[in-house]
C-alpha cells in the first residue's frame, strides 16, 4: 500500500480529501450516500473528480448528533472501504471515527489514515494507533458533538487550541508513535462561535508553524451562513468553502477536506498557476 498523502503536493497545493458520509444525518449530505452502493459510487466519482484521498465516516459529528454503536458504525463503513479498495486498489482512504475498534477494522479493510475528531481520547485509542502504525489526525473539539455548540468559551482560542493539540500529540508520542505520522486539525465548527472560527482560520499559519501537517476542514460549514445569510442550505456554500480552502492553501495546510472536490481541485490549480507569475 502506498503511504497516505499527508504532505502537500510538490507544487505546494494541499492534498484534496473528498468527504464520503455513510450516514443518515450528516449536516450537508446526510442520507444521500447511506447505502453501500451509493457511497461507493460517490467515492469513485470523487476520485475521478480529482480527490487525492477519501475520508469515510459512519457517525455524524454535526452539532447535536447522537452517537452510534460500534456495530452500527462498522456495518456502515467497512463494506464501503472494501468496495472502494476492490475497485481502486490504489485509492487512499481515511477512516473518520472516534472508536478504536472501528479504526482497527477499517485499516484492516484498506484505510491508511485514522481521522479522529476526539484526538485519541477514547480508552485504548493511543495504543490502537501505535498498533496500527498508520498516520493519525488529531482534531480539536470542545466538548462532544451533542453539546459542543451550547456555549463555547476560550481564554485565547488560537493558543488554547494549539496547546490542546500539542498536548494530544505529546501523549501519542509518549507511546513511541512516529512523529512523522501525526496530523493536526484545529477543528473548525467543533465547539466554536463564528468569531472563534474566523480567528482560527486567520491564524492557520500559526498551526502550520508547529511543524506537523495541518488538515483543514471547513467545507459547507454553518459559519459561512453566519457571514452570508442567504446560504441557509449547506449546498449553497460553495463560494465560502472555496474561499477558505484557498486561504488554507496559502497558509501552508497539507490537506483540505471538502465536499466539492472538482471545484476545489480546480481552484487550487489556478491559484498555483497564478503564483508562478507573482513578483
Amino acid at each position: 500500500m502506498l503511504a497516505f498523502p499527508i504532505r502537500p503536493h510538490a507544487d505546494g497545493r494541499p492534498q484534496v480529501m473528498g468527504i464520503v458520509n455513510v450516514t443518515p444525518d450528516s449536516f450537508s449530505d446526510g442520507g444521500r450516500h447511506a447505502s453501500m452502493q451509493a457511497a461507493r459510487d460517490h467515492a469513485l466519482g470523487l476520485l475521478d473528480a480529482g480527490a487525492d484521498c477519501l475520508d469515510i465516516g459512519g457517525e455524524s459529528t454535526r452539532p447535536g448528533a447522537e452517537p452510534v454503536s460500534v456495530a452500527q458504525e462498522l456495518d456502515r463503513v467497512i463494506p464501503v472501504i472494501e468496495a472502494i479498495s476492490a475497485e481502486r486498489p490504489d485509492a487512499q482512504i481515511s477512516i473518520d471515527t472516534m472508536k478504536p475498534d472501528v479504526a482497527r477494522a477499517a485499516v484492516h479493510a484498506g484505510a491508511g489514515l485514522w481521522n479522529d475528531v476526539n484526538a485519541l481520547r477514547a480508552a485504548g485509542a493511543p495504543e490502537t494507533a501505535m498498533e496500527l502504525g498508520v498516520p493519525v489526525c488529531l482534531m480539536h473539539m470542545q466538548g462532544e458533538p451533542r453539546t459542543m455548540q451550547a456555549d463555547p468559551h476560550y481564554d485565547d482560542v488560537v493558543n488554547d487550541v494549539a496547546r490542546y493539540l500539542g498536548q494530544r500529540a505529546g501523549a501519542l508520542l509518549s507511546t513511541g508513535f512516529d512523529r512523522e505520522l501525526i496530523v493536526l486539525d484545529p477543528g473548525i465548527g467543533f465547539g466554536k462561535t463564528l468569531a472563534h472560527n474566523l480567528k482560527l482560520i486567520a491564524s492557520l499559519e500559526h498551526f502550520v508553524s508547529l511543524g506537523l501537517p495541518v488538515l483543514f476542514g471547513a467545507s459547507r460549514k454553518r459559519f459561512i451562513n453566519a457571514i452570508d445569510e442567504t446560504a441557509t442550505d449547506a449546498m449553497d456554500r460553495l463560494g465560502g468553502s472555496l474561499a477558505v480552502a484557498l486561504h488554507a492553501a496559502r497558509s501552508g495546510c497539507a490537506i483540505v477536506r471538502v465536499h466539492d472536490v472538482r471545484e476545489t481541485a480546480q481552484a487550487l490549480k489556478v491559484q498555483v498557476a497564478i503564483s508562478r507569475y507573482a513578483d
